[in-house]
């Protein structure tokens, strides 16, 4: 439900009590021009990630108004909107961890993990007075007021000494510019390190690459700060910095028509997979009859081209035309085909059997190890 704006209990002071003061207020309507600030009771990152979404595009509001949404999520990893989910995430991982996705937002920036353990705000100013170092300092001073000496970097994260509590990414649309962030409070950094992990080091991407840095919890500098207390403060200096006050829940925002398709978009193949820039895999693996060296190419989740090439057990390296010519092996010269019978495919969704369904039924030993090594290494 969305409240009304706050009783005068909360008027004049610093808001420790604040969300005990905003709850027991409510009306049926949807965020209107009076209202400034928002806190998202749901933990749903689709909901979440599509009304920040349609938060920048806001019509109820006028561009030249601020606005702060502040939410948390159910465990997920939120890659940004120019990045590679192969390249970012350990899907590995990812998948024996049932029911974590990874999401595509709508906004740039790395890949951070997101659980009921970090907080994530979001603010919203006008694009032509929109400063990054001046949002951040708002942040920082949130966490300043909590006990915790804080700095920023010149990345604009908020960081203590050199380890990193927050992350943050930026979106310009139209009229209107964003900052959101996730601030680390008692995530579950053993889960954030496994799901961030990647090793793929061979893969060149057109795409933006995160920044790795070392991360640590609030908790871990002050055991006593919360969840609430970080949303109060952050909305106190919200206040203090733009002389706002209203503040409400987003639930009723669920049947807006922009919010439910984002909801229904996010987690499609065609946005999560399909935006991911182009990018070229090479890997190699040995067998016992030799190695093979796959140069894979991708764009937009599909498989451009991949070239394959073999060497002999005197590692003299073979191209699939002299593998033809020479008649080296019947099962080797059939490679070729392989690599047709990729172009076109979705990157990562590619069965060894869909492959050897379409060689026919001579594909012998070398071509199903083969089959079975992409499949394995394209859905890594």
């Amino acid at each position: 439900m969305l409240s009304s704006r706050l009783p005068s209990c909360s008027s004049g002071r610093r808001f420790r009590n604040l969300y005990p003061c905003y709850r027991s207020y409510s009306s049926p309507s949807i965020p209107t021009p009076q209202h400034s600030i928002y806190i998202s009771k749901s933990t749903n990152p689709y909901f979440n990630l599509s009304f920040e979404d349609w938060f920048v595009l806001f019509r109820h509001k006028a561009p030249d108004k601020p606005l702060l949404l502040l939410y948390r999520d159910d465990p997920c990893v939120v890659i940004g909107r120019n990045q590679n989910p192969w390249k970012e995430v350990n899907l590995s991982a990812l998948r024996a961890r049932e029911g974590i996705p990874f999401i595509r937002r709508r906004s740039g920036g790395g890949t951070v993990y997101h659980d009921l353990g970090n907080t994530n705000f979001s603010i919203h100013l006008p694009r032509t007075s929109f400063d990054r170092h001046l949002t951040a300092q708002v942040i920082l001073r949130a966490v300043r007021s909590l006990g915790i000496d804080a700095t920023v970097n010149d990345r604009n994260d908020i960081c203590v000494g050199k380890e990193k509590i927050c992350w943050s990414a930026y979106k310009i649309v139209s009229q209107r510019a964003y900052h959101h962030g996730t601030m680390l409070i008692s995530t579950q950094l053993d889960t954030l390190g496994d799901l961030l992990h990647n090793t793929k080091d061979t893969m060149e991407t057109k795409g933006v690459a995160s920044v790795r840095s070392p991360v640590r919890n609030l908790q871990q500098f002050k055991p006593t700060v919360t969840h609430e207390a970080f949303v109060d403060a952050v909305i106190h200096e919200f206040r203090e910095e733009y002389e706002v006050r209203a503040v409400n829940d987003v639930d009723n925002c669920k049947d807006i028509e922009y919010i439910q398709n984002g909801i229904l978009e996010l987690p499609s193949w065609d946005w999560a997979y399909g935006q991911t820039p182009e990018f070229t895999y090479t890997v190699s693996q040995a067998f016992e009859w030799g190695t093979v060296k796959a140069k894979i190419r991708s764009k937009h989740g599909l498989i451009l081209d991949c070239d394959l090439s073999v060497s002999n057990t005197e590692s003299q390296v073979v191209s699939m035309s002299v593998v033809l010519q020479d008649c080296v092996n019947s099962t080797d010269s059939r490679l070729k085909e392989v690599e047709r019978a990729l172009q076109g495919r979705k990157y990562g969704f590619v069965s060894a059997m869909d492959i050897l369904n379409g060689l026919g039924d001579k594909t012998g030993t070398r071509v199903k190890d083969v089959a079975f090594w992409l499949e394995s290494t394209m859905n890594s």
